[in-house]
């Protein structure tokens, strides 16, 4: 082999060492992207029952009284979380442009306070975009000391332009552990019961 052909050779290899390393750093930057861009692409589209949770103003037009919805409540509990959420009904008939309020009950269950917080959803995807909420315990983290027991209101409504083959809703709401949270409180009450840091 001459040297030329050696050069050659060489070159070729750090080229496809350098479009290795690019190609890497490339879909390293998409997946870091995904997660973030996937969560705006479902908020701004309604897909994957991904709602927003800020307050929205109920809007007080007229009922639409020619028709009936049907809206169920499930809770969830995510894993490692003592808490219980129950909700005082599991489903409300409403007209849509109603307001309604339902009670949902958090319970801790364990002997430490702990923070958690109730991810929403909703199915059919189509109705995403329709449901409004004005107080909802998923707006923010929730705190429960050890054995306490709350209750939330959620006040919501079904705007008149909820498409007229929508007869039925669901509300999912999933309770997870706000890790970071829950671990600096219980790393305070450590700290507190051994005394010095």
């Amino acid at each position: 082999m001459s040297q030329d052909d050696n050069e050659v050779r060489q070159a070729g290899v750090r080229r496809t060492v350098w479009r290795s390393v690019a190609a890497l750093v490339g879909m390293f930057a998409f997946a870091w992207a995904l997660v973030p861009l996937y969560d705006v692409f479902c908020r701004v589209t309604g897909i994957n029952g991904q709602v927003d949770t800020t307050a929205q103003a109920l809007v007080h037009d007229d009922v639409d009284e020619s028709r009936m919805v049907t809206v169920q409540f499930i809770t969830r509990n995510g894993s490692g979380l003592p808490w219980r959420l129950d909700v005082e009904t599991r489903q409300v008939r409403l007209h849509p442009g109603q307001t309604s309020e339902v009670n949902f009950t958090f319970s801790n269950q364990s002997r430490s306070e702990n923070w958690a917080r109730a991810v929403p959803s909703v199915t059919p995807n189509t109705a995403t975009r329709h449901v409004r909420k004005s107080s909802c315990f998923c707006f923010e983290e929730q705190l429960l000391q050890a054995g306490e027991r709350v209750e939330m209101p959620l006040v919501f409504q079904l705007d008149r332009d909820l498409p007229p083959e929508v007869t039925t809703v669901t509300l999912v709401y999933t309770l997870y552990p706000v890790e970071g949270k829950t671990q600096k409180l219980q790393a305070g009450v450590k700290l507190d019961e051994g005394g010095e840091a």
